[in-house]
């Protein structure tokens, strides 16, 4: 129990040091990126036979930007703490529009917008699994790519294979684990028949990947110069020293 207590301390301790060196700019756009996410994957933009895309699609790319950007400078241990600290504010986020839609009003017809606000429970629980799982996976891949750079772990090919790489296969990861939840587990279910095939949910993830990739390499230069600019900087020397000393 002792081990247990003094395993707890060190981790609260720990990640508030995090919270303090990470600069608020990246953590402010990981979590609105993340809240959007959500909100927007409440609307298909296209499916036919084979292909579905949800809107979440236009900014998850932001997310995995800023998730490698995390990596590459604190490790994937810090970043998972910020992924599931993002995620939380996420479901607080999602408790008050819930409770906001709820709240009965005269002042005009709000149907459209209890709709949207007020959410549905299994994309929510889709979208957080999803996430989490999507975000352990990019943050370990990215950090262990890095590794294999030995002679110029800081250059640009190293930040651009850990980047690329990681953000592809977590992007397949997160949009085929929320697909599958939401469209072929609980749509048939709460939304009269309305499914996606496991087809669907695979040439979704692929092409969604693919699509977030994309996004990914065409904003990566700015990941790549702030990832400098901090190291550069000392940013978050503190966090660094604290576990490198192994406190």
């Amino acid at each position: 129990m002792t081990l247990v207590k003094e395993y707890i301390r060190r981790e609260i301790k720990e990640t508030k040091i995090l919270l303090r060196c990470i600069p608020a700019t990246v953590v402010t756009l990981f979590v609105v990126s993340v809240i959007c996410m959500n909100l927007l994957a409440n609307k298909t933009l296209y499916q036919n036979e084979w292909l579905a895309l949800d809107g979440g699609i236009l900014i998850s790319w932001l997310s995995f930007m800023c998730m490698d950007v995390v990596t590459k400078h604190f490790g994937p241990k810090a970043s998972n703490k910020i992924s599931v600290l993002a995620a939380g504010i996420n479901l607080l986020t999602c408790l008050i529009f819930f409770v906001a839609s709820i709240i009965p009003s005269n002042a005009n017809d709000y149907a459209a917008f209890n709709g949207i606000f007020g959410g549905t429970w299994f994309i929510l629980l889709g979208s957080t699994v999803a996430f989490l799982s999507s975000a352990c996976i990019n943050n370990i891949l990215n950090w262990s790519i890095g590794k294999a750079f030995k002679k110029n772990p800081d250059g640009k090919m190293a930040f651009a294979a850990q980047s690329y790489i990681s953000t592809f296969i977590g992007q397949f990861c997160d949009n085929f684990i929320f697909s599958v939840i939401v469209f072929v587990f609980f749509a048939p279910v709460f939304w009269d028949g309305f499914c996606w095939t496991y087809l669907q949910c695979a040439t979704c993830a692929l092409t969604g990947a693919i699509a977030e990739l994309i996004m990914e390499i065409a904003f990566s230069p700015i990941g790549f110069r702030l990832v400098r600019n901090w190291k550069k900087n000392s940013v978050g020397k503190e966090y660094l020293d604290y576990i490198s000393e192994g406190r």
